[in-house]
C-alpha cells in the first residue's frame, strides 16, 4: 500500500490530501494560506489531514507540492535582483519581447560573442567584459541570467559565461538554452531573467516545506508540480523555478482527469482570486504552443494552455452607479471577505459595521477595512506611503479611519501593489454566507456588510437592493454571468473554426445570448457548449450548477473537486522532454546540434540516430534525477524538406524525446 501526500498553496486556502495507491482519497483538509510564510499554512493543512486520517507520518511514501508562488511573484513584480549577460545581441534587442521590462532596471551587459544559425562562432566571446561585469555586480544581485545568440545551435558561449559567473560571483546562474531548445534569443533571455529572479523565492519555499515535512516526521521525498502538470524533484524545481509557473492550475487539470476520467472537457477551477479554465484533449491538458504567458511576460516555458480570469470567491463586489440602470460587477481585484476578516478581528468589524449602519447616509468606505501584512520590506516607500502604513499600524482598521484626503488613495494603491497591505470588502463568499450556501466564517458580519452595500444609490436614484438576501442573490447571479462569459471565451479561443471575431466579442454577441436562451421567433437559434464542463474549487458546488445551465452544458462536479489541485500534485507523472535540431550545411552534409557543439555527418539517417540516441540518454538521465522509476521513452522525428526541381531537399529536422515514469516512492 502506498500513501501519497499532495499539498496545494492557493490564494485563499492551502489544501492537503492523502491518496492511497493512486486510487482512493483517504482524507483531505484545508488551512488558510499564510501569505507572510506559506510554510505555516502548509504545516497546518498537513497536520489536519494527518489527524483526520489517523495516518502515521512514516506511512507516507510520496509528498508533492503545487504552488502559485512563481506565478503570483511574476504578476506582482516580485523576486530577486538579477544581472543579465547578453552575448552577441544589439542594444535594441533589449526592447524585444519585453526584455527591458523584465529586467526592470537590473544590471545588464551586452558583449561580443555568439554564434550563427549554423552553430559557427560569429565572433569571439569577450571574456574580459564578462569578468569585469561579474566583479562589479556580484554583491548586488541574487543571481545571473545568461543568453547567447543562437545558443540552441551552439551553447559554448553560454556555458563559458555561466562557468565564469559561478567561479567569480558564486551566485546561481540561469542559462537560456537549458530552459528552452527553441530559437528566439530575446524570448529565451526573458525566460532566463525571470528564472534567475525566482530562484531565491522558490528555494525558501521548498526549503521551508522540507523543514515542515521533517518536523512532522515525514521522510518521503518532496516533488513539485511543473506548469505542464508533470512532477519534478525538489532540487530540479530549485534550479528551474520558472517551470513552476501555472503549477497550481496545471495540477487542477491533472486532478480533474483523475477524478472524472473525462477525455474531452473544459475544466474550470474557481478559487479565491481567479477562475482558471483549460481544455482536456484526449485525457491530457492542452499545452500552450506559444509558451506560458504570465502577467505581461510571454515565456518559453511549456505549460498548460490556461485562460485566467480575475473572478473568484474573494473578488471585490463593486456597485456600478453610472447610467440610468447601473448594477454590479465582480473583480478583477481580490479583497479579504468581510466574513473571513470578522473571524480574525470580530470586535473591530462588528463595532464598525454597526456604527456605519446607524448613520442615515451611506458612506464612501462603508464595509471596507484594511490591515498591514507583516514581513514585507518597507524599503523604497515615499513619505506619504510610510505615513499611511504607520497610520494602519498592526491591527485591522476601518478604511474610513485611514483615508483622510484624496491623495491617500494613490498611496494606498501603491501599498497594495507592493503587498504591504490588504483590504477587505464585500465578496461572493460573503453573499454565500448570507444565502446559507456556506457557513465557514462569520455570516452575521457578512449580512451587515451587504445591508450597507444594498442601501447605496444607482444612477437612477434607486437603492441597489431592498434587503441583504436580495443583494446576495444579485451577486451570485453576477458571478454566474461572468463565469459563463469566461467559459464561452475559452471555448471560442480553442474552437478550430474561425468566426471572424475575437473570443471576447463572440462570447458577448447578441446572437450568442439569443442562442443560449433558445430563441424562437422568425428565427430559431440554439447555442451551447458541445462538451462537458468539470467544475472545481471549494465554491463550485454552490455556483456552477447555474453556470452549466447558462451555457447549455453538462456540469460535472466531482467528489473531492474542492481539493483537485492537491490531488493532481500526487497522481501526475514525472515527464522530461528533450529536443534537438539537425540542419543542412550543404549538399549531403547534415549538422547535428549537440550540447557539446555541432557535429557534421554525411548520412541523414545516421545523423538522426545520433541525435535521437543523445536525446534519449539525456531525457532518461533527467527523468531519473527527477525521481522517476520504470522510465518509458518515446521519440518523434519532424523532418522538413523542400521541393526543388521536382526533388525533395532536406532542410531541417527536429527530434523530440519524452521520458516518463511514476515517481519513486520511499519505503515506509
Amino acid at each position: 500500500m502506498t500513501l501519497s501526500l499532495g499539498v496545494d498553496t492557493g490564494g485563499t486556502y492551502t489544501d492537503a490530501v492523502l491518496v492511497r495507491d493512486e486510487a482512493e482519497v483517504v482524507a483531505s483538509a484545508k488551512a488558510l494560506t499564510t501569505r507572510g510564510d506559506l510554510a505555516e499554512g502548509v504545516e497546518q493543512a498537513v497536520r489536519a489531514v494527518l489527524d483526520r486520517s489517523g495516518t502515521a507520518p512514516r506511512e507516507i511514501g510520496l509528498a508533492a507540492l503545487s504552488t502559485t508562488l512563481a506565478t503570483n511573484a511574476l504578476v506582482e513584480g516580485q523576486g530577486g535582483r538579477v544581472g543579465l549577460i547578453y552575448i552577441g545581441f544589439r542594444a535594441r534587442d533589449l526592447e524585444t519581447h519585453g526584455l527591458a521590462a523584465a529586467l526592470g532596471g537590473d544590471p545588464h551587459l551586452i558583449c561580443a560573442g555568439g554564434h550563427d544559425h549554423a552553430g559557427q562562432e560569429a565572433q569571439p566571446l569577450d571574456e574580459a567584459a564578462i569578468i569585469s561585469f561579474l566583479k562589479t555586480h556580484r554583491d548586488g544581485v541574487s543571481g545571473f541570467a545568461v543568453a547567447s545568440h543562437f545558443a540552441t545551435r551552439n551553447p559554448a558561449h553560454e556555458l563559458r559565461a555561466a562557468e565564469l559567473a559561478a567561479e567569480i560571483a558564486g551566485r546561481p546562474v540561469s542559462a537560456s538554452h537549458q530552459l528552452s531548445a527553441r530559437l528566439n534569443g530575446p524570448k529565451r533571455a526573458v525566460t532566463a531573467v525571470l528564472n534567475a529572479r525566482l530562484i531565491g523565492m522558490i528555494e525558501r519555499l521548498i526549503g521551508r516545506a522540507e523543514q515542515v515535512l521533517k518536523r512532522l516526521d515525514i521522510s518521503a521525498p518532496l516533488m513539485v508540480v511543473r506548469g505542464d502538470g508533470a512532477l519534478v524533484a525538489a532540487e530540479q524545481a530549485r534550479a528551474r523555478p520558472i517551470e513552476t509557473i501555472l503549477s497550481g492550475p496545471a495540477a487542477s487539470i491533472v486532478g480533474a482527469r483523475w477524478l472524472t476520467g473525462a477525455d474531452d472537457a473544459l475544466v474550470s477551477d474557481i478559487g479565491g482570486t481567479t477562475t482558471d479554465i483549460a481544455l482536456l484533449r484526449g485525457g491530457r491538458p492542452a499545452i500552450d504552443p506559444a509558451g506560458a504567458q504570465v502577467g505581461a511576460y510571454r515565456t518559453m516555458v511549456e505549460a498548460v494552455a490556461m485562460r485566467t480570469t480575475g473572478l473568484g470567491g474573494d473578488s471585490e463586489v463593486q456597485v456600478v452607479a453610472e447610467g440610468l440602470k447601473g448594477g454590479l460587477t465582480l473583480g478583477p481585484r481580490r479583497v479579504l471577505p468581510i466574513s473571513l476578516l470578522a473571524v480574525e478581528a470580530p470586535e473591530v468589524l462588528h463595532d464598525a459595521l454597526e456604527a456605519q449602519l446607524r448613520t442615515t447616509v451611506p458612506g464612501e468606505f462603508d464595509a471596507r477595512f484594511v490591515r498591514s501584512v507583516p514581513g514585507v520590506s518597507r524599503e523604497g516607500l515615499s513619505g506619504r506611503e510610510a505615513t499611511l502604513l504607520d497610520r494602519i499600524g498592526t491591527s485591522v482598521r476601518p478604511l474610513s479611519e485611514v483615508i483622510r484626503v484624496r491623495i491617500d488613495h494613490g498611496a494606498l494603491a501603491r501599498l497594495l501593489a507592493r503587498g504591504l497591505v490588504q483590504t477587505a470588502g464585500v465578496t461572493p463568499s460573503d453573499a454565500s454566507h448570507v444565502l446559507g450556501l456556506t457557513s465557514a466564517w462569520d455570516a452575521t458580519a457578512a449580512k451587515a456588510a451587504l445591508r450597507l452595500m444594498a442601501r447605496k444609490r444607482l444612477g437612477s436614484g434607486k437603492v441597489v437592493a431592498a434587503t441583504a438576501p436580495e443583494l446576495a442573490q444579485m451577486i451570485v447571479d453576477q458571478l454566474t454571468a461572468q463565469s459563463s462569459i469566461a467559459l464561452l471565451e475559452a471555448a471560442f479561443a480553442e474552437e478550430a473554426h474561425d468566426f471572424g471575431e475575437a473570443p471576447q466579442v463572440l462570447a458577448r454577441h447578441g446572437l450568442m445570448r439569443a442562442g443560449l436562451a433558445q430563441h424562437r421567433g422568425l428565427l430559431r437559434l440554439s447555442a451551447g457548449l458541445n462538451l462537458p464542463v468539470v467544475g472545481l474549487g471549494a465554491s463550485a458546488a454552490s455556483y456552477y450548477p447555474a453556470v452549466g445551465a447558462a451555457v447549455g452544458a453538462e456540469m460535472i462536479l466531482p467528489q473531492h473537486g474542492d481539493v483537485a489541485n492537491a490531488i493532481g500534485a500526487v497522481v501526475g507523472r514525472v515527464t522530461m522532454r528533450r529536443s534537438g535540431t539537425i540542419t543542412s550545411v550543404g549538399e549531403g552534409r547534415f549538422r547535428v546540434h549537440l550540447e557539446t557543439g555541432p557535429t557534421d555527418l554525411t548520412d541523414r539517417d545516421k545523423a538522426l540516430d545520433l541525435l535521437e540516441t543523445t536525446l534519449r540518454d539525456a531525457a532518461r538521465a533527467e527523468a531519473l534525477a527527477a525521481g522517476a522509476e520504470d522510465v518509458q521513452l518515446t521519440a518523434q522525428r519532424d523532418i522538413r524538406c523542400a521541393t526543388v526541381e521536382e526533388r525533395d531537399v532536406f532542410v531541417e529536422a527536429v527530434v523530440t524525446v519524452e521520458a516518463s515514469g511514476r515517481p519513486r516512492v520511499a519505503a515506509g
